[in-house]
């Protein structure tokens, strides 16, 4: 509404929808249930599908029809900006009727609530995408002032400020810098700048996933846990267990699963499907072809992951934890060259960097002496590293939640500096706000 006033009516119209369809269902039986769930995600997707798709698929149409020499009649729309967060909402609305399909949910007859548990505003533009389950019963719930538990959500957010400011938004500076002038730089700075932007990335949206979920536990609620140290999960497949959670749990339990019963254990069939989901996890990110093939990379890696598992068996000859150290080291190379995709304006441009990193185009990563941002760029990827190494592997080892009360207020105060004499606070928006 601070942009387009207007585009409130596409949140209370699904907000709407799913409200009488969740009703609708709970009161209906047999074919008719079934009925009312397909009206309620049909709108859903047609709200998000106008917006967001249909010039992208006008596009290819036009594209395609031009190869036979035919002219596409229906031109593309003009004038329609993307609601912010309408991937998210439109997605925790849909579980909110499913959930009601399967029996899991009541359906919710408090108009006002239901239009909270899509509304709420921590995780309204950018998640987590919460079910439910976990969300309703606590509008119900009275709430009163906690101090720890204020202070727990304080915490949270102090954390998540810092992955923003200090991480995020500085590597943003040399990550724009390359990636929006493809051109102009060699096949060591392409390099560079992927894994920067793997790390930015990260930082960005789990920065905002942390302030999300500790704003709400500031006011008493609990929100999911949206990352958990995906860059040490050891694998691929572990990787994507731990990154953006909410996401993956909804496409694994409303798209993965019903599919793979279908496949009754036909092992092709199941990767297949991995594959197919991760497209459209891609295309959920964008309307873009930048994003589909960022999703058929990460599927196919999965898949050969998988694959190279069953068949070779490489626990058979390498212990437990080099298996881990090597994973680690070989899911990073593998999820920043998919961040690559990710972030690339172009297919084209996707081509020429991958061909510069391949062929390592010549060219310095400075002319001249680096600049003092390189420097912090190194300082605060170590110091993410670090941090989260500790919170995987040396959980005795705290700062922000210390016993002792000097050694706790230093890390505040610590923080806090580093955010103000390091921190951008005049970068971009958060990054998942697109989508």
């Amino acid at each position: 509404m601070a942009f387009i006033p207007i585009y409130i009516l596409v949140l209370a119209f699904t907000i709407v929808v799913d409200y009488f369809a969740g009703i609708l269902i709970e009161k209906s039986a047999g074919a008719k249930r079934k009925w009312f769930l397909r009206m309620s995600i049909v709108a859903n997707i047609s709200i998000l599908s106008f917006f967001k798709y249909f010039n992208f698929f006008n596009d290819n149409i036009s594209f395609l029809l031009k190869l036979f020499h035919f002219t596409n009649p229906v031109s593309n729309l003009s004038g329609f900006a993307l609601p912010i967060g309408l991937s998210f909402h439109t997605f925790q609305a849909m579980s909110y009727t499913i959930e009601v399909y399967h029996g899991n949910q009541k359906a919710e007859r408090k108009f006002g609530i239901y239009a909270l548990y899509v509304m709420f505003y921590p995780q309204l533009v950018a998640g987590p995408i919460e079910r439910p389950q976990n969300m309703i019963h606590q509008f119900y719930e009275p709430k009163k002032f906690e101090y720890n538990r204020v202070v727990a959500g304080l915490k949270i957010i102090l954390w998540g400020f810092f992955k923003k400011l200090v991480i995020a938004d500085r590597l943003s500076i040399y990550v724009n810098a390359v990636f929006n002038n493809p051109s102009h730089h060699s096949g060591k700075t392409f390099f560079i700048a992927t894994f920067f932007f793997w790390l930015q990335i990260y930082c960005d949206f789990s920065g905002y996933s942390d302030i999300a979920i500790g704003t709400a536990k500031v006011m008493g609620y609990n929100l999911m846990e949206n990352f958990h140290r995906p860059m040490f999960g050891g694998s691929i497949t572990n990787f994507w267990n731990r990154w953006h959670l909410s996401l993956y749990s909804w496409f694994r339990d409303y798209v993965f699963t019903p599919l793979a019963k279908t496949a009754r254990r036909n092992r092709t069939k199941l990767l297949a499907y991995v594959v197919i989901v991760f497209l459209l996890s891609g295309l959920w990110h964008g309307a873009n072809w930048t994003y589909v093939m960022w999703g058929g990379f990460t599927g196919l890696s999965i898949v050969a992951e998988r694959i190279y598992r069953d068949k070779v068996k490489p626990q058979k000859y390498i212990s437990r934890l080099w298996m881990k150290i090597l994973g680690t080291i070989i899911t990073f190379f593998i999820t920043g060259t998919a961040g690559m995709f990710f972030r690339a304006n172009s297919v084209k441009d996707i081509f020429h960097i991958s061909k510069s990193i391949i062929t390592m185009k010549p060219g310095a990563l400075f002319k001249g002496s680096p600049p003092i941002n390189f420097y912090y760029y190194l300082l605060v990827a170590l110091t993410l590293l670090s941090v989260e190494f500790c919170q995987e592997y040396l959980p005795q080892v705290k700062l922000l939640n210390s016993k002792h009360l000097v050694l706790r207020y230093t890390g505040y105060v610590l923080i806090l500096m580093i955010i103000l004499m390091i921190g951008v606070f005049n970068g971009s928006q958060f990054i998942y706000f697109q989508f």
